[in-house]
């Protein structure tokens, strides 16, 4: 029998069995090798869940004591709504474990910290051609229609 998953925030003891999770999320997105995200980044991406601060927060699914997935969210202010609203950045859940309703659980708590902190709304992209978790994204969320432009300065 497997043990079941739990959602939680991370902790800064979890930095070695995170650090996985996120450099295999940033080779899915075309982010090794000589397009490595630089250390520096990563470190500061890390300091910043734990800096009271900062609106940006992680969290991991465990089972039996390894992490599976993990999701990276933060709460930023909207022109046409009063509360913060909530975009949820980065989820990445371990080959293995794909299918098995992680994605789906680091989702649902992402809605449960949104809705703790009187957010409205909880957003997010994903790339066209990740087609595997658009089919969860349609499951749990609905598209808004909308086209992301962006220019690198």
């Amino acid at each position: 029998m497997t043990a079941p998953t739990h959602v939680r925030p991370v902790t800064r003891d979890d930095f070695d069995n995170w650090l996985p999770l996120w450099d295999a999320y940033n080779a899915f997105y075309g982010r090794s090798g000589e397009t490595a995200l630089p250390r520096d980044i990563t470190d500061l991406t890390w300091s910043r869940f734990f800096d009271g601060y900062e609106p940006m927060h992680a969290l991991v699914a465990e089972s039996d004591g390894k992490l599976l997935g993990l999701v990276h969210y933060l709460f930023h202010r909207h022109t046409t709504m009063a509360g913060p609203i909530c975009y949820l950045q980065d989820l990445y859940t371990v080959e293995t474990a794909r299918g098995k309703g992680i994605g789906r659980a680091l989702i649902n708590a992402v809605y449960a910290q949104a809705k703790a902190a009187n957010s409205q709304r909880v957003y997010w992209q994903t790339h066209e051609t990740n087609h595997t978790a658009m089919r969860l994204y349609d499951d749990v969320a609905d598209r808004s229609g909308f086209v992301v432009y962006r220019k690198a300065l």
